[in-house]
């Protein structure tokens, strides 16, 4: 079956996907082998992991789909991704939907703000006219040449003009054709469930760690009806936190000693990136 089918079918099964974020294909694949069914790429992530730079719109259309393509020949499960403001126009957002469909990727979602764009939970945001970003979500249905690869129409505009211009943005998207809508930021469990009540189509929610949104479990956003829930941040946090404390332990006592049984082996992160795989095939095309 088709990731992009996989996907749309586990959309409507009634049981909320949860795809935490990955920020490069080693995090995805221990998202993967830890159970979950689909893995999240977080531009935010990205950016951190290409540039070692803050989610400020300062990656390109082509390192992104890149940053993709290598991300989904990691894993087997769907990949969701981040496809920021479609980088330009709705012209510019039919190359995106042409560039992410040809990395692989099962769904991806597309921003109502101005270019260049910035974290969803920063201050500062701007985005664009309601009828301009509708007609970008147009293009993007438009383009696909899959019907099951999933459009995410994501609105900003909680942060600019209120929950009430977001949810009429959420229902334009609707109207042109987004299978499902991300509105970004709702700032209290109040609202969470105002914007299911609204919005008659599929909903995404993400929990971001200290972020403008509660932060909810699984179980109380499927409750809510909410079909697909990212926590795009947590392996980046988790990660940045013990990188942050080993250096600081090797820094200060000039060993890795104390660190050990916090790490994985040797073997065990071998394990984790499949060389028994490819040894196997070694041995398989050997000549001798």
């Amino acid at each position: 079956m088709k990731k992009t089918t996989q996907l749309k079918q586990s959309l409507k099964s009634g049981k909320i996907v949860v795809a935490p974020g990955a920020f490069n294909p080693l995090s995805a694949k221990i998202i993967e082998q830890a159970g979950f069914p689909a893995v999240y790429m977080t531009g935010y992530g990205a950016s951190a992991d290409l540039l070692g730079a803050p989610d400020y719109g300062l990656l390109t259309l082509t390192e992104m789909a890149n940053h993709a393509a290598r991300m989904v020949q990691a894993v087997s499960v769907p990949v969701v991704a981040d496809g920021d403001t479609g980088y330009g126009n709705p012209l510019n957002v039919r190359r995106t939907i042409q560039e992410y469909e040809r990395a692989g990727v099962a769904a991806i979602h597309l921003e109502d703000q101005v270019m260049p764009k910035r974290c969803g939970h920063m201050e500062g945001k701007q985005v664009i006219d309601a009828r301009e970003f509708a007609k970008k979500i147009e293009a993007a249905v438009d383009t696909r040449s899959d019907p099951d690869f999933v459009i995410i129409a994501r609105t900003d505009a909680r942060a600019v003009y209120g929950l009430e211009e977001a949810i009429s943005r959420a229902k334009m998207a609707v109207s042109a054709g987004a299978d499902l809508i991300f509105l970004e930021a709702p700032q209290s469990v109040d609202e969470l469930k105002r914007v299911r009540d609204s919005i008659d189509a599929p909903l995404m929610a993400n929990m971001i760690e200290h972020g403008k949104t509660p932060l909810l479990s699984v179980d109380e956003l499927q409750k809510m009806g909410y079909n697909l829930v990212i926590y795009p941040l947590a392996a980046l946090y988790a990660a940045a936190s013990a990188m942050v404390e080993a250096m600081s332990e090797l820094k200060k006592t000039g060993t890795t000693a104390g660190l050990v049984n916090k790490m994985v082996t040797f073997h065990q992160f071998n394990e984790l990136v499949g060389l028994k795989e490819l040894q196997a095939l070694e041995r398989k095309y050997r000549a001798d």
